[in-house]
């Protein structure tokens, strides 16, 4: 939003300098509760990233943490949460052939196995962050070599 003051920061980045890729992340609830918005708003960036020449990646985020407090106020179980996620930033990167950090279904693996939450059952805490910083670096790289073998 370019009514913003980090809206308006963030276009004069995507205009003033140059960038290989740049990574979207929607947030916390919006890809579910703000879906068209979501949609607009990754159609309008993308375009804006093309033409600063950089590569679009979608951070596809997680549901919020199982059985927590964050997740029983939002009034939604967690395998739903996770499912319409996914769902809509697959679909977004679809449409907009952009890559895709699908770091929600990472976490999704690792649910039952690890904790990847903060207290607060949204934000990641530093096992979550890393393993949402490795899945984003993983979808870059691999597409670095593509081009390079291309």
């Amino acid at each position: 939003n370019p009514e913003t003051r980090l809206g308006a920061k963030a276009l004069e980045l995507l205009q003033n300098e140059k960038w290989d890729y740049v990574v979207l992340q929607e947030m916390s609830n919006g890809p579910i509760t703000a879906k068209e918005s979501f949609m607009q708003s990754v159609k309008d960036l993308c375009g804006k990233i093309r033409e600063n020449g950089a590569v679009p990646v979608l951070y596809a985020t997680w549901a919020y943490q199982k059985d927590g407090k964050q997740l029983q106020k939002f009034g939604i179980d967690y395998d739903e949460m996770y499912r319409k996620m996914h769902e809509a930033y697959a679909e977004a990167a679809e449409k907009n052939h952009t890559l895709l950090a699908d770091v929600g279904s990472a976490f999704y693996e690792k649910t039952e196995t690890e904790n990847l939450f903060n207290d607060d059952g949204s934000h990641p805490n530093e096992a979550g962050s890393n393993l949402a910083a490795e899945t984003i670096a993983e979808v870059i790289l691999k597409d670095t070599k593509r081009k390079e073998l291309a």
